[in-house]
């Protein structure tokens, strides 16, 4: 059995050196391209490539469909968020507990924020941006010069915001821009504002594909609740195991819509006594992972 196993990988590995149309070998001077969407076959040319379409169609799309789903339902080592720039702790969901900086666009715990606001007054020292050493923004005026060069430097985040500033003032034309600009950029909030966009047809038509395209680009990211709106969609498409991946990935970023939904799904027999074991130990760590004494201590001054 053994040695059937070996010949038959053998003569696929065989005929990943062939031309899967016309057959002609690889060698020297002639390069084969894999089947850019399955990777399963290759191609000395597009003609060739454009022959066997008809033969390849299903495998190719079907193969195509699995490598997507390894690549979506991979468990992230982080949120979008990342780590404090300062602390080096992972930033934690609740934006209430995060800060944006207004010069360099960097994004940084509240704790660290507190602790530098305080160290500041206790020294009558001029307020700077705790990452950049830059003097902090006086007005909004000075706020919206500061955005705007870094807007022109092309910088995502700043492009985000401005999206976000535009979309709040009912500019979806101009909201959809930005966020179109900074999704390009690699911005993953642009990415979630966008299914919002398309769902809710703010400055554009509804678009089912659209929006889901844009939740799957940030989910894969790390972004929870893209991760979570993806097995809502699921969900409703009664395609349940899809969608309890989705919201397990979810939970072990930390978020706690989604281990309600996978708590509700184990209450329901949707989720084994193992998974859910292993989503409350994972989720318990993200959110352990966010805390220290100076977040629990600026979370106390938030709260006065």
């Amino acid at each position: 059995f053994q040695i059937f196993l070996k010949m038959n990988a053998d003569a696929e590995s065989d005929k990943m050196m062939y031309c899967a149309s016309c057959g002609t070998p690889e060698v020297d001077d002639v390069k084969l391209k894999d089947c850019s969407a399955c990777k399963l076959v290759k191609y000395c040319g597009v003609q060739c490539q454009k022959d066997h379409r008809p033969q390849h169609k299903r495998d190719c799309k079907k193969r195509a469909a699995e490598l997507r789903d390894e690549i979506l339902f991979k468990q992230p080592e982080s949120s979008h968020w990342g780590d404090c720039p300062i602390c080096c702790l992972p930033l934690p969901l609740d934006q209430r507990k995060i800060a944006m900086t207004g010069c360099c666009s960097k994004t940084i715990c509240s704790g660290c924020h507190h602790t530098n606001v305080g160290r500041e007054l206790e020294g009558c020292l001029d307020h700077k941006c705790l990452f950049c050493r830059q003097p902090t923004p006086n007005s909004d005026e000075e706020f919206k010069r500061n955005m705007m060069k870094r807007i022109e430097a092309k910088d995502p985040v700043s492009i985000y915001q401005m999206g976000f500033y535009r979309n709040q003032e009912g500019d979806y034309d101009g909201a959809i821009e930005y966020f179109k600009k900074a999704a390009g950029l690699g911005d993953l909030g642009a990415h979630y504002e966008l299914t919002v966009m398309y769902r809710n047809r703010h400055g554009v038509e509804k678009d089912k594909k659209k929006e889901v395209y844009h939740l799957e680009k940030a989910a894969i990211c790390g972004v929870p609740f893209a991760r979570h709106n993806l097995g809502c969609i699921e969900e409703e498409s009664g395609r349940p195991d899809r969608a309890t991946k989705h919201f397990i990935i979810a939970a072990k970023l930390g978020y706690d819509n989604s281990m309600k939904t996978v708590k509700e799904g184990f209450k329901g027999g949707l989720v084994s006594k193992e998974d859910f074991a292993a989503t409350l130990r994972g989720h318990q760590a993200a959110v352990d992972a966010t805390k220290s004494p100076q977040r629990e201590e600026a979370e106390l001054a938030r709260k006065l």
